[in-house]
């Protein structure tokens, strides 16, 4: 292999090599989490819902439960074929995984505070690992921009995380339209297969991106024919794909940090997908010109064939 890609020409290029092998370790890393993450059991139904709550918060009558129709949904339904192009642009990040939801309409019987401290109470005696609750306080907010506290009630969420099941335990400052006033999204952990299937699948990627390169620009080096539409389409190719993955990474970090989660955002959601997806879609469509170009028979080769050829007469 290292006769027949030679050495670098210069550390720029080991430098490109190495982001080209990261991104491409990234982003199939992401989609063996994304295959990983099918193992995990189907959502929870509306009985065992039902029974969470009944556990967590005795004493709340469930007036609903809205059960998940799959693990990951597309405005609430399963991606189908026909949802592509809005995937694409400009809904991508209606992509989500997926939640049974309980509605309690009732008028609570106690405080918010007092509810919120027998829902803490019950989660650690039957086993959940909860995590601080996240307060968002009610605020007004002016026509020409700003909010301030108005000092009323806040909404307050509880998320906890017992096995491969997590709960959002949500109380609402003030009833919505339907009247509820609390919800308890139920949904899957994350599953243990997730990780090494990502660690595997980055590594693969990693490996073949570098090499791709590795060919691609020892291939296309002057006189190649085609050598600057090359390194233009690959210019093109590592904006499209660096971009979307430091915004959403920065982006999910901040998220991450100012609120609790019992289970991490998937790692496609990191990168930008299926949020930026046409920004991949089209820096895939750059790299593959480019390497239909790195096809092309570079200009020495030609007169070596024709110089050979002539000797030969």
């Amino acid at each position: 292999m290292r006769a027949r890609l030679g050495r670098p020409e210069s550390r720029t290029v080991v430098v490109w090599a190495a982001l080209t092998a990261v991104i491409c370790g990234l982003f199939s890393a992401a989609l063996a989490t994304w295959a990983a993450w099918h193992t995990a059991r189907p959502l929870p139904d509306a009985t065992e819902t039902t029974a969470i709550v009944a556990e967590v918060l005795p004493g709340r009558e469930v007036n609903e439960v809205e059960t998940g129709a799959a693990l990951f949904t597309f405005y609430s339904q399963p991606l189908r074929p026909r949802d592509l192009k809005a995937l694409l642009f400009p809904d991508g990040g209606e992509y989500q995984q997926g939640t049974t939801v309980a509605t309690v309409k009732a008028v609570p019987p106690a405080a918010q505070q007092e509810t919120l401290a027998l829902a803490q109470r019950r989660l650690s005696e039957t086993g959940w690992r909860t995590f601080p609750p996240h307060v968002e306080p009610d605020v007004t907010c002016r026509a020409g921009g700003g909010c301030t506290p108005t000092g009323g009630p806040s909404n307050v969420s509880l998320v906890a995380r017992r096995g491969d099941t997590a709960l959002d335990i949500q109380w609402l400052a003030n009833p919505s339209i339907d009247g509820t006033y609390l919800t308890v999204a139920v949904y899957r952990a994350t599953p243990p297969v997730v990780l090494p299937a990502g660690v595997a699948g980055g590594l693969v990627g990693a490996l073949l991106g570098g090499l791709v390169f590795a060919w691609a620009s020892r291939r296309t080096r002057h006189p190649h024919p085609a050598a600057n539409g090359v390194t233009v389409l690959y210019a093109i190719t590592m904006l499209f794909w660096w971009a979307p993955v430091l915004l959403a990474g920065s982006s999910m970090s901040r998220h991450h940090l100012d609120e609790p989660h019992p289970v991490w955002h998937p790692l496609w959601e990191w990168l930008g997908q299926p949020g930026l997806s046409l920004f991949f879609v089209l820096g895939a469509v750059c790299a593959l010109f480019a390497l239909a170009l790195a096809t092309v028979p570079r200009r020495d080769a030609d007169r070596l064939s024709t110089a050979a050829t002539e000797f030969a007469h």
